[in-house]
């Protein structure tokens, strides 16, 4: 964990340290990461504070910012785990080559779907699909509503239904 030197903003850092930590540690599972998460939150908070923006709510601006730092390493993560489509050339044994390439075809205009949804509703369907998470998880992960969650979900598979509705009419 990088060490910053914080002498006038104790009382701040102490007043919401321990929530924050209890929140990261829970949501990420992992002691190491969510010090390293809390760094990360607290010097955007005194880097707004710097900017001389005016903070009415401090802890809201904390866990909003750590939330949305949680959301980054998220699709950070996401992004090292899915291999890349155009990298997968081999075929299952009987599969001719039109059909390996139409089926790949299909999955990028699939992935380009899910690439053009709004950012938030991208979030929670990964979450949600790709990763297995609840809708509540996912609530819980985003720091928004499970009836949020449903929405965005439904969204993206409205938007992946039109997308192959699409492509089985140019079939």
């Amino acid at each position: 964990m990088r060490a910053i030197r914080i002498y006038a903003l104790t009382p701040l850092i102490d007043a919401h340290y321990k929530e924050l930590l209890g929140f990261l540690r829970a949501t990420l599972r992992n002691r190491h990461d969510a010090d390293d998460v809390a760094q990360d939150a607290y010097e955007r908070l005194l880097s707004v504070g710097h900017s001389g923006e005016i903070v009415r709510d401090n802890r809201s601006l904390l866990f909003r910012i750590a939330r949305n730092l949680l959301a980054d390493r998220h699709r950070r993560q996401a992004v090292r785990r899915h291999d890349n489509i155009d990298e997968h050339t081999d075929l299952p044994a009987g599969d001719a080559p039109d059909d390996a390439l139409a089926s790949q075809q299909h999955a990028k205009a699939m992935l380009d779907t899910i690439a053009q949804l709004p950012p938030r509703c991208r979030e929670a369907f990964i979450l949600h699909k790709f990763d297995g998470l609840s809708h509540a998880e996912v609530a819980t992960r985003m720091g928004i509503t499970r009836n949020a969650v449903e929405k965005h979900v439904i969204r993206a598979l409205l938007a992946c239904r039109a997308c192959d509705d699409r492509l089985h009419r140019l079939d």
